[in-house]
């Protein structure tokens, strides 16, 4: 019996060298070129993590780390598993059930998008504590003392977890509605030809076929989570976030707070490689272009009923209520300053959402597809570390692209210093190129995850199919991939739109002198505790945000292969 030769340590060392090393082509060279520009602030503060931190770091491990750890854990695994079962549940009942408010709940559902969380964690507050309208309403009517009854507070946990699944459902009701609706009518027709009910057929069939764009929407909902610190610090929740704020900016311990976020990237991390080994090599493909308008099932009686308030409640909690709580306070109280200079902060957070959302579904399709090309470990290991930038709190992002470019600033002015006795001031730093590359860092990972789930359900026969006729990469990717992925890059650049909108941190670090957006001017009036006046800027946030995410449910419906206009 004859045994296999060994291979020398130097053929081993040629052969997994090979196995990291991308053919030098377009595609490949855009790849690194991206991933590399992308990933630059994360490494530039994970640089910081082999620096000693003086026993910073031991102490925060012996006393904080702890109650980070649980409260991390208890909320990433509370919003994750409300927001799959709401946002699936919704988008499969809009998309294959007919019930009474059908069409308006297609676009209604999508309306906590444009709400930042930090602004509902305010509202809820006002609205539910002791003193609030509602105690003070049911004390009225029977009578009550505060202390006679139970109330739930919502400045807790539970209380973060619950408003927090409420305003980030979208995402996966977002990316689920998006994938049922580019689903063939055959398999379906399948499932039906094999006895299979409605809720059968959704259950064995449709849920494989989405699931992994399930996966991309509740995996932006857990890296929004583990992001999140407006509520989580206002309703007193020690997380790994609020931990990382303090510990940078309260103690001024950079180094000990980017080992702080280096733990968030491992709970990214092990979420990804978790779901990948439970997939194992199991792909899910579309094998037809035959694309029909999909059936729908009409329900009646208490089921019609059921439909109408499971897709009502989600809504009034995440919009509604909130929403009209604003809006009373800001036609009582509102800001003195509305007026003309919001029109230039509207125009400030219009510019740049739309700037950032156009760059960053550019480069997820360009990182999508040129994984697909060539799909090496190398080429996957750096598209996943260029999407890590969501999983990063905007400040430490902010921090990491000021430290280089900083840097490079001083350098420029000392060169010139030295050479010709000038100096030019700020290039680079404190200008809106660093802030709108900030955003596209901060939130690339919201359109590659979108992009990536719809590229890969096109079967692979169709770009050896286009090939075999004389179409390159990119003719494939403009005329087949392009036109099947419409509603989900779409989807994508609206998602990208809206939290640029909504974002914070980065903003109020990066943003160049005298140049203030809508969200940067709500947060410094509600951190002064001027929530009446902070409710005009937050309900023109909401109301820039409405128009497109309207926009997005029509187009995503006439987007689909097959599909009539109604």
């Amino acid at each position: 019996m004859s045994t296999p030769a060994r291979r020398s340590p130097s053929a081993l060392l040629s052969g997994f060298a090979s196995r990291f090393t991308l053919s030098l082509n377009p595609w490949s060279i855009a790849l690194f070129l991206i991933a590399l520009i992308v990933a630059l602030p994360i490494l530039v503060v994970l640089g910081h993590i082999v620096m000693p931190t003086e026993g910073v770091w031991q102490h925060l491990a012996s006393t904080v780390l702890p109650r980070y750890l649980s409260n991390t854990f208890w909320l990433v695994l509370w919003v994750g598993l409300g927001t799959l079962v709401i946002g699936t549940g919704t988008a499969w009942l809009v998309v294959m059930c007919r019930f009474p408010g059908k069409r308006l709940f297609e676009w209604a559902l999508l309306l906590p998008l444009a709400v930042p969380t930090y602004v509902i964690a305010y509202a809820y507050t006002d609205f539910l504590q002791v003193a609030g309208p509602l105690q003070s309403l049911l004390r009225e009517w029977f009578h009550w003392q505060v202390g006679d009854y139970y109330f739930p507070n919502v400045r807790s946990l539970g209380g973060a977890a619950t408003l927090i699944t409420f305003v980030l459902y979208p995402y996966v009701y977002l990316l689920a509605r998006a994938s049922f609706l580019e689903q063939s009518v055959c398999v379906l027709d399948v499932g039906r030809t094999l006895g299979r009910g409605p809720w059968r057929l959704f259950a064995s069939v449709a849920l494989p076929l989405a699931r992994p764009a399930l996966v991309g929407g509740v995996s932006l909902v857990l890296m929004e989570t583990l992001n999140e610190f407006g509520a989580v610090q206002f309703f007193g929740v020690d997380t790994f976030t609020t931990g990382i704020y303090r510990t940078w900016f309260g103690l001024g311990e950079p180094i000990a707070a980017a080992q702080l976020a280096a733990c968030l990237l491992t709970f990214v991390i092990a979420f990804v490689l978790l779901e990948r080994w439970s997939r194992g090599k199991r792909r899910y493909f579309h094998t037809t272009n035959r694309y029909q308008q999909l059936p729908e099932y009409r329900l009646h009686g208490w089921h019609a009923t059921g439909a109408t308030l499971a897709c009502l409640l989600p809504v009034t909690i995440g919009f509604m209520l909130p929403s009209g709580i604003l809006l009373e306070m800001a036609i009582t109280t509102g800001d003195s300053l509305f007026g003309t200079r919001f029109i230039g902060f509207a125009m400030n957070s219009l510019s740049l959402a739309t700037v950032a959302a156009l760059i960053a579904v550019g480069l997820a399709v360009l990182l999508s597809y040129g994984v697909r090309l060539h799909n090496s470990p190398s080429a996957r290991l750096f598209t996943r570390i260029a999407a890590m930038g969501y999983a990063i709190p905007g400040s430490v992002v902010a921090v990491g692209i000021l430290i280089p470019f900083a840097w490079l600033d001083n350098a420029l002015n000392t060169w010139l210093h030295a050479h010709y006795d000038k100096i030019i001031g700020l290039v680079f730093s404190g200008t809106a190129f660093i802030l709108i590359y900030a955003y596209v860092v901060r939130f690339l990972a919201v359109s590659f995850n979108a992009v990536e789930a719809s590229l890969g359900k096109v079967t692979p026969s169709m770009d050896a199919a286009s090939r075999t006729l004389g179409q390159t990469a990119g003719g494939t990717l403009r005329r087949i991939h392009t036109p099947l992925m419409r509603s989900s890059l779409l989807a994508a650049g609206i998602l990208v739109f809206v939290d640029v909108m909504k974002e914070l941190p980065a903003t109020i670090i990066l943003r160049p002198f005298n140049f203030d957006t809508l969200a940067v001017r709500a947060h410094s009036l509600a951190s002064d505790e001027r929530l009446a006046e902070a409710s005009t800027a937050s309900l023109t946030i909401v109301v820039v945000g409405i128009l497109p995410v309207i926009l997005l449910s029509l187009a995503m419906r006439r987007a689909r292969p097959g599909s009539q206009a109604e």
